[in-house]
């Protein structure tokens, strides 16, 4: 890709006070775009990511044999009522009424509707387990919308859904799910910590909040000092020992960014959503669901990965793989340049060619704002020595690659890709 022709515009500055550092960045770096008040715009470059998450998150749904499916936003008011969340759930719907003057409302999330689905699909135990997940767009009625991505009332999220004929068949799953987020997390080069929630108006039994520490977190988790016991403080209150092993918990502001919840028959019930055991006798279903808010994620990316220059992308979810910059006369570097990415591009590199007719500060403090992972420079300087300067973004110390040598530097950067 081209810089010149990317779709982006680089700001020195925003123009509101007290925001999240990754509102500042990605806002300035021209990922996102305000539009009103919590829905944002998603351009190229943040979308670039955006899918760079999706996807580590598809994968890890599919190991656990889970079938993709896309559910519609606007919901039908029958199957809100039957469940009593019509007018119960916080935030509350949004509710608009048709051309027929019908009430619809937009879903904040899916349980409803997916129970309606698979109980028409499901009469028998050896119809079970069923794993089912999406991507699609929520929306959430919230009172005070902030933080940037982090609060928003339109955003994409995963959400799982899985249904089985036991409780000990849903807890082993559960389980499953929990291992996966910490690997999904992983990827994202996030450290979670993963605390005992309050399950809201979801509901259910039992539910666990993934939460990855930072100042800016709108949550309270209560961590034990010792052992690995941890609460949102909404579900414990304001304890100041640990309940399992009676030593001190450490308060910490967090971020939210996975959301698990042992559901039972919450759903199934109202829904008279039932099979017949292996006796002929009918039960009900048993359920759980598992929230990841995309955005939110990658947002958490940016707070945890920033320097004073911008963003630092881990190279899992980066827009690109490598920022190439020529510093000089397009003459005399053109046609290395051009060599150069497509070598690297045909070895399976994503890469973003600076190739614009500005100042050799502004690219290379733009390459630093939008953050990818690896910076190659070629001047007219290091192409009169054979040379191109190599510098991971997080590094101040800068390496120099003899140019006849850019697969074996290629082979470098994608084992780092692939890890």
């Amino acid at each position: 890709m081209r810089q010149s022709i990317l779709f982006a515009r680089t700001k020195k500055e925003i123009f509101q006070k007290d925001v999240p550092i990754s509102f500042s960045y990605l806002t300035r770096g021209d990922f996102i775009e305000a539009s009103i008040s919590g829905v944002y715009r998603l351009l190229p470059l943040g979308l670039r990511v955006h899918r760079k998450i999706e996807n580590i998150i598809r994968k890890e749904m599919e190991k656990l044999g889970a079938q993709e499916v896309y559910l519609p936003a606007l919901q039908k008011k029958e199957l809100w009522l039957k469940t009593n969340r019509w007018k119960e759930i916080d935030p509350p719907l949004f509710i608009f009424k048709d051309r027929h003057q019908k009430e619809i409302a937009l879903a904040p999330t899916h349980e409803e509707e997916i129970v309606e689905i698979v109980k028409k699909r499901v009469t028998s135990y050896k119809d079970l387990p069923i794993y089912l997940f999406q991507i699609q767009t929520k929306f959430r009625n919230e009172l005070r919308a902030s933080g940037g991505l982090l609060r928003t009332r339109e955003f994409l999220m995963k959400d799982l859904y899985s249904f089985h004929a036991s409780q000990k068949d849903l807890e082993n799953f559960y389980q499953k799910v929990k291992k996966a987020y910490f690997e999904i997390f992983k990827k994202c080069k996030l450290k979670v910590i993963c605390v005992e929630a309050h399950s809201g108006t979801i509901g259910g039994k039992m539910s666990h909040e993934f939460m990855v520490e930072s100042e800016v977190g709108e949550d309270t988790i209560l961590v034990c000092s010792k052992c690995n016991f941890g609460a949102n403080i909404e579900k414990l209150g304001e304890k100041e020992n640990c309940p399992v092993c009676k030593s001190k918990l450490l308060k910490k502001r967090a971020i939210e960014v996975g959301h698990i919840f042992s559901l039972g028959d919450k759903y199934t019930l109202p829904l008279k959503a039932t099979f017949k055991d292996k006796d002929g006798k009918e039960k009900l279903i048993l359920m759980g669901c598992y929230g990841i808010g995309v955005g939110r994620l990658m947002a958490t990316i940016v707070e945890v990965w920033h320097d004073s220059k911008g963003i630092i992308w881990p190279q899992k979810v980066a827009p690109f793989d490598v920022h190439l910059i020529s510093i000089g006369s397009l003459k005399k570097l053109g046609k290395e340049a051009q060599r150069i990415e497509n070598e690297l591009e045909g070895l399976g590199l994503e890469v973003l060619y600076d190739d614009r007719k500005v100042s050799p500060g502004e690219k290379l403090i733009d390459a630093d704002l939008i953050g990818i992972p690896w910076r190659l420079v070629l001047s007219e300087k290091t192409l009169a020595k054979n040379k191109i300067e190599v510098k991971r973004r997080e590094e101040e110390r800068l390496k120099f690659f003899d140019l006849n040598k850019i697969q074996k530097l290629a082979k470098i950067l994608l084992k780092e890709k692939n890890d």
